[in-house]
């Protein structure tokens, strides 16, 4: 049998120990991190959580002894590759991702790295002045010149595309030219707690996700509730609005006067009486013209004929006077 080092056995124990203690257990990807700034980001995180790197199968041994007093931690072990570390925490795997992403800053490139984005170098001036570096630029394909005592980039140009090698001399260039097109931190691959182990994917959300979610489930929720006229207490105003809504355009298709439609169908009659006299030619200034004329000639023919029924009447109290007076006189002497 193979001998084990001591230090290594404590180290899996620790691991096992952390795990079995702390609801939250996560693997972090840790690749290319600078070991001052890894020590700076453990730092950071020594109040929430605990961070332990070692070799991967130090870390499995320790994800499968855990794993019989936390069924499902062992899904963590496809999580476990390349450069990473084992954080134990108490808080929410969300609240977690939350802040190792905190911990992303930007880094200079690397030869062999490959792109994480286009890498391009925009057109204007560089923080050069005339010298032998014009030939490096224009070495790693990079149209540079001379203009107004700087080194200038005449137009935006793409050194490398993304997901292509990084070659050593454009590596060594890019910080110069102040592009660090890397990002580094704790960027966490998977998380479990309560028996689930949930993936970047699951973690990596906005802020508001859930709220918006919430939002938009009320709001679909009441716009059907009105849809199919179903009274809750939140629907009921809406329904109500909907129903006086369809009640006035019944009302109004079917011309049947109310308080609440008269203006409307007055309105509604007065444009049907212009849209028909613009078909036969008449334009709404004419129509105006009209309409007044007819209302002038109007008043113009009611006054003759109001005189001549005052006379009328006049006349005919003069003829009963004169009757009545007779029929007194008759009586008085007769």
């Amino acid at each position: 049998m193979a001998h084990v080092a001591a230090w290594k056995k404590d180290l899996v124990n620790e691991l096992v120990q952390d795990m079995r203690e702390a609801p939250v257990v996560a693997v972090v990807d840790m690749e290319g991190i600078p070991g001052q700034q890894v020590q700076s980001m453990r730092a950071g995180l020594r109040a929430i959580a605990k961070l332990k790197m070692t070799k991967n199968n130090l870390m499995l041994l320790a994800i499968e002894e855990a794993a019989k007093d936390k069924p499902g931690l062992e899904a963590l072990k496809d999580a476990v590759h390349g450069q990473c570390a084992i954080v134990t925490t108490d808080i929410d795997p969300f609240k977690l991702f939350k802040k190792l992403q905190a911990t992303m800053t930007p880094a200079p490139a690397k030869e062999g790295q490959l792109a994480p984005i286009d890498i391009t170098v925009p057109k204007g001036p560089t923080p050069f002045g005339p010298g032998p570096i014009i030939g490096e630029l224009q070495k790693i394909g990079l149209p540079a010149a001379i203009e107004a005592g700087k080194i200038v980039v005449k137009k935006d140009t793409t050194l490398v595309k993304a997901g292509e090698p990084i070659s050593g001399p454009i590596a060594a260039m890019l910080p110069k030219l102040e592009i660090l097109p890397m990002v580094v931190g704790m960027d966490l691959r998977s998380a479990y707690e309560g028996g689930v182990v949930y993936g970047k994917d699951v973690l990596d959300i906005p802020d508001d996700y859930y709220s918006t979610m919430f939002a938009t489930a009320a709001h679909n929720a009441l716009a059907l509730g009105v849809s199919i006229a179903f009274p809750t207490k939140e629907t009921i105003v809406p329904l109500i609005a909907k129903a006086f809504r369809e009640t006035l355009g019944l009302s109004v298709s079917a011309a049947i006067p109310t308080k609440e439609n008269i203006d409307i169908l007055v309105a509604k009659a007065d444009a049907q009486m212009l849209s028909v006299a613009n078909a036969c030619g008449y334009t709404n200034d004419a129509i105006a013209a009209r309409l007044s004329s007819a209302a002038a000639a109007a008043s113009v023919a009611a006054a003759p004929v109001a005189e001549v029924a005052v006379e009328s009447v006049e006349e005919e109290e003069e003829e009963v006077s004169e009757e009545e007076a007779a029929a007194g006189l008759s009586a008085l002497f007769g």
